[in-house]
């Protein structure tokens, strides 16, 4: 992998661990010479990222509407940075640009993104890998309703494992390089109707 894109919140939420796990994740990357895409934001957890990144030589690119520049939240410092129109235009560029897609916490923007980024993998537009840190527990609740969604006969088995998940980086690294595409056909077909 060569870029990751990273989803995370514009707020940097109440517990320092969230700050400290963004802060790691941007040196692993760094470290990695893997570069990061991300929303261009300045705040929260996808400003020390960047600036994470960044501060241990690594590489940055950012891709922000020009709403949200306009509005001050765009990072200045970023040696590479994208002004688009749209919201949509900034999704479908950051993941044009990525080999891979990691989650931190964050809120609902973070979850329309991840949640958009699986249902273009269920649709066979990607075979990229994606991730979500489990950083502290934040996302059980998320995971355990993923899992009733397969229950409830809403999600194949086989899509509900297009979503990795560790705790660590470590572990989230090793199931992202790890991962092998598996399309499998959304749509039922009649006869199972």
């Amino acid at each position: 992998m060569e870029a990751i894109l990273v989803y995370c919140g514009a707020n940097p939420g109440t517990k320092p661990i969230y700050k400290e796990t963004a802060e790691q994740l941007g040196k692993k990357l760094a470290e990695k010479n893997i570069r990061l895409i991300y929303g261009g934001g300045s705040l929260g957890l996808m400003g020390i990222v960047a600036d994470s990144v960044l501060a241990n030589n690594g590489h940055v690119t950012g891709i922000i509407p020009h709403f949200l520049d306009r509005m001050e939240v765009g990072h200045k410092n970023l040696p590479e940075m994208y002004k688009v129109e749209t919201m949509h235009e900034r999704k479908a560029l950051m993941e044009k640009l990525c080999d891979g897609i990691i989650t931190l916490p964050g809120g609902y923007g973070s979850m329309d993104e991840l949640f958009e980024i699986l249902s273009w993998s269920q649709l066979g537009l990607h075979q990229k890998p994606i991730g979500i840190l489990n950083v502290n527990g934040f996302y059980d609740n998320l995971l355990k309703q993923l899992d009733v969604m397969v229950e409830e006969g809403f999600l194949k088995p086989e899509n509900r494992k297009l979503l990795l998940v560790a705790d660590n980086l470590d572990e989230l690294f090793s199931k992202m390089e790890a991962f092998k595409p598996n399309y499998q056909e959304k749509w039922l077909n009649r006869e199972q109707i």
